[in-house]
């Protein structure tokens, strides 16, 4: 399900929030507020019955309600062609959890969430990575389309 989200009096605000609800498959749900600032990889737009994943602070405080309810940060549409990874990389890129590793390339377009060119090294950021095929090691390997540095 995808509504307008009140949060206030102040009709200026009117349709600049959105609540999208999800299902994780197992009857599981949640719900994401999307404001004006989260950002969709690609500009997607996103419809009812899409596949989407919903990043969001774990350490922001949510209202003790069910289902929970996140500030989405990112949002993902899924598509076969590409896979997308919201993580912080080390120094050595290497994600959080140790699962993916990157490669660069002169090819891999590295931006700000504005579209503008990111200059400087990319480790130890948080990074939104547009890649295709991945090694099956440990950690996978993968060379990106492009990186989104989260500031």
């Amino acid at each position: 399900m995808i509504s307008d989200f009140i949060i206030g009096a102040n009709s200026e605000s009117d349709g600049c929030y959105k609540l999208i609800s999800v299902e994780d498959g197992v009857e599981g749900i949640a719900n994401f507020v999307v404001s004006p600032t989260t950002y969709f990889v690609d500009q997607a737009m996103v419809a009812v019955g899409d596949r989407v994943t919903g990043y969001y602070d774990a350490n922001a405080p949510v209202p003790l309600i069910y289902p929970p309810q996140y500030r989405a940060l990112v949002i993902v549409k899924h598509t076969p062609s590409q896979n997308v990874k919201v993580d912080y990389f080390d120094s050595q890129l290497v994600s959080s959890d140790g699962q993916l590793k990157l490669n660069l390339s002169p090819y891999t377009q590295i931006l700000l969430p504005n579209g503008e060119a990111f200059s400087k090294n990319i480790g130890n950021r948080n990074l939104i990575v547009i890649y295709g095929p991945a090694t099956k090691s440990l950690p996978a390997q993968t060379t990106s389309f492009k990186i989104v540095v989260w500031c």
